[in-house]
């Protein structure tokens, strides 16, 4: 089957989770290669097999070349111990999960597989390559373009809400969740990358990150929160060293260093340490 049929299968069978972005409309049905809303408002599917729900183009520095990178280390399995802790938090009975900032979506595809496929789940981007690699995974999820402050579905659609180092939108979080329904929010600790973090920056800028107003912003909106740490060493393939430095915004930073090889195969190991937050929707 072609990604677009795919994608419109999908959409076919779970068309009441869809609202348009212009109007807030219902989406009513699939016509052609459109998705038609009740005011006759349509968004197509493109031949990648995913909807752009965006209203106007959105340029993102997490390009094809960021993102193949990180897929290539998540490939490997530099998340798979977060994703096993995300899996633990969700009920055991199937959920409607959406991914909010999926990336690449190589872990909303291992979420799936670890919870074996069970889940019916979505996951969305502002950056268009982002999802265009998504679309490559073989899997079950849907994968869309869309902005998380005007979220493309209706209200109270989903069992559950995930976040990796996402930013977030708590009303509308709130929603599109059911009620009862479980928010889980990944965010860097201090020591994430830290042995990146010290090549990059050597004289000390950036070599920490403080996450204490994002956690507090949470419980303000969630005040029993359940906050757990999760820490743990990753062994960096030695033909993914260049990629680790690629796939985060660190490198951005307008002091970084270009490292060189020698210094490239210090990254031998590097920490990944992140707080998993969860809540549940009033």
């Amino acid at each position: 089957m072609k990604k677009r049929e795919k994608s419109q299968n999908f959409v076919g069978q779970h068309l009441k989770l869809f609202r348009c972005p212009i109007c807030q409309s219902p989406m009513e049905a699939i016509n052609g290669n459109s998705l038609v809303c009740e005011q006759n408002h349509s968004i197509d599917f493109n031949k990648h097999g995913f909807l752009y729900f965006l209203q106007r183009a959105v340029e993102t520095e997490y390009d094809q070349s960021m993102l193949s990178a990180r897929r290539n280390l998540l490939t490997a399995g530099l998340f798979q111990p977060i994703v096993e802790q995300l899996a633990q938090q969700l009920p055991k009975k199937s959920q409607m999960i959406l991914d909010v900032g999926c990336g690449e979506g190589t872990p909303l595809v291992s979420l799936e597989r670890l919870r074996q496929d069970q889940d019916t789940a979505i996951g969305f981007d502002i950056s268009k390559d982002g999802i265009n690699l998504a679309t490559q995974l073989l899997s079950n999820a849907f994968f869309c373009v869309a902005d998380l402050r005007k979220l493309p579905f209706m209200n109270q659609s989903f069992d559950a809400v995930i976040e990796i180092f996402s930013p977030s939108d708590y009303g509308e979080f709130n929603r599109v969740l059911k009620p009862g329904g479980t928010l889980l929010k990944v965010i860097p600790n201090a020591e994430y990358l830290v042995e990146l973090r010290r090549l990059l920056y050597p004289s000390g800028e950036h070599a920490k990150y403080d996450n204490t107003n994002v956690i507090e912003l949470f419980k303000k909106h969630y005040p029993q929160t359940t906050v757990q740490t999760i820490k743990y060493q990753f062994q960096v393939p030695a033909n993914l060293t260049a990629a680790i430095v690629k796939m985060t915004p660190l490198h951005w930073g307008k002091n970084a260093r270009e490292l060189t090889e020698t210094q490239l195969t210090q990254l031998k190991t590097v920490t990944v340490d992140v707080t998993l937050l969860s809540a549940e929707n009033s």
